[in-house]
């Protein structure tokens, strides 16, 4: 199943404009999930790999008007919530793994609803993104890159569960390069609010599984 058995009943905002739920995943051993929810100056909500939720809490934030996966293993609910809402499902190209069929597709760089921009960001699988808000303040949504399930630095997944651990590495740096990181949400584990790029930075530090890179991002 591509969902978790848990529903979340309440999202808790992470700085105005974005609010997050979370549930306990059954199908990573009861370990943390998260999911956000983008809501735009006209009220217009975007979900971002959406976990089960009571639709109550998403109608309190305002019109959900688009659904976006950062890769196809995070399809979570979204399919019952294109039903529910009648939000059209934005995927990346070439996610395997779908149980249904979205309604656009979306590469690197491209702009996606909610003012959110995609980032390539490959290694726990090839085709997964990373998405980036500029405002209100520069927040990326970093997908499976690290989880930050426990205090302090994030850390990354062990290597047999991701596709290619060294672009995973690839992929931080290169947002580190490229993107001006305040706030970091995971898709596993409480956000950062202040000083992202050197949390960041940290996870790379004190890294000690880092594979040598296999080939070029």
């Amino acid at each position: 199943m591509s969902e978790p058995k848990e529903r979340a009943h309440r999202t808790v905002q992470v700085i105005p404009g974005i609010h997050r739920w979370s549930v306990s995943d059954d199908r990573i051993g009861g370990a943390e999930s998260d999911a956000y929810a983008v809501v735009a100056e006209d009220g217009a909500v975007t979900l971002i790999d959406p976990l089960p939720i009571d639709e109550k809490a998403l109608r309190k934030l305002g019109r959900v008007e688009a659904i976006v996966l950062t890769a196809g293993n995070h399809q979570r609910a979204s399919w019952q919530l294109r039903k529910v809402f009648g939000a059209p499902v934005w995927a990346p190209q070439d996610a395997y793994g779908l149980e249904d069929t979205p309604d656009a597709t979306y590469s690197g760089g491209d702009n996606l609803p909610g003012g959110l921009v995609a980032y390539h960001t490959p290694g726990p699988a090839d085709s997964m993104y990373s998405l980036w808000l500029e405002r209100p303040r520069s927040v990326v949504f970093i997908s499976d890159l690290l989880t930050h399930i426990r205090p302090g630095t994030p850390r990354f997944v062990e290597n047999e569960y991701q596709d290619n651990p060294a672009r995973t590495r690839m992929s931080v740096r290169r947002i580190l390069d490229h993107l001006p990181v305040e706030v970091v949400c995971f898709a596993h584990g409480r956000p950062i609010l202040k000083d992202g790029a050197a949390a960041l930075q940290r996870a790379l530090d004190e890294d000690t599984e880092a594979p040598a890179p296999s080939e070029p991002i």
